[in-house]
């Protein structure tokens, strides 16, 4: 049997009201599971610099042994050379070695200022990574603190908004899909989820804009349904939840 247009508006304004009770609850929670959600996200872009760190620490120390190594076969060299020379027999041995000596103490001294630079970030890159474990611990406190305070308001509510969705699931099996569809739209543009609006002071509900006295007479009718010309909300008169669909 089709319904009336009375009933559609009763099935739609039933079905607001459960859902601005589930909105009600969801308000009782309020920032929370953004602030959450923040959290997570900050906390999972500080755990990735971490491991980044931890790459440039490792490739550092990487160089800081190349170079040592390299440093270690120069002392060596040096040392030969600087004992061979004590022994030569003429001039041309005395300056190939010369030079010998010379070669690995420049080698010397670029790999003391190449380890002095690798030194240098590594202690830079673990003063920034000290900063950041810093904020990390700070930040694994925060979440802790929010979720619990989420936890405990979901648990409060999360056996009342259960039953408010099956209700609201209900009363959708008695709108018809046409009129659900724009109930959905309508309800998921506006900032209150109000989408079915009752006739407060001769405005609308929801925008609170003036609606002439014909129009008003209209609603009260029942006999079509009126949207509101400024916001696009269904319109029902305040009286429609006081008679049994």
């Amino acid at each position: 049997m089709e319904q009336s247009i009375e009933q559609k508006l009763r099935a739609l304004y039933h079905l607001q009201q459960i859902d601005s009770q589930i909105d009600h609850l969801r308000v009782l929670r309020g920032e929370l599971p953004q602030e959450v959600k923040n959290l997570e996200d900050e906390i999972a872009g500080m755990e990735t610099r971490m491991e980044k760190f931890n790459e440039t620490l490792s490739g550092l120390k990487r160089l800081i042994s190349d170079w040592q190594a390299k440093l270690n076969d120069a002392n060596t060299l040096k040392t030969r050379y600087e004992q061979q020379i004590m022994g030569v027999k003429n001039s041309r041995e005395y300056d190939a070695i010369s030079k010998e000596i010379e070669l690995q103490g420049l080698d010397i001294e670029i790999a003391n200022k190449r380890i002095a630079e690798q030194n240098a970030a590594v202690e830079m890159t673990s003063q920034q990574m000290q900063g950041v474990s810093d904020l990390l611990t700070e930040r694994y406190k925060d979440l802790e603190i929010k979720k619990t305070e989420l936890g405990g308001i979901v648990a409060d509510t999360e056996k009342e908004e259960k039953e408010l969705m099956e209700q609201s699931k209900e009363a959708m099996k008695h709108v018809e899909e046409r009129l659900l569809t724009a109930y959905s739209r309508v309800r998921g543009n506006a900032r209150n989820g109000l989408a079915v609006v009752a006739i407060e002071r001769d405005a609308c509900g929801g925008c609170f804009n003036h609606i002439p006295p014909q129009r008003q007479m209209d609603i009260r009718l029942r006999k079509k349904i009126t949207v509101c010309e400024h916001c696009g909300r269904i319109l029902v008169d305040p009286e429609i939840n006081l008679v049994e669909a």
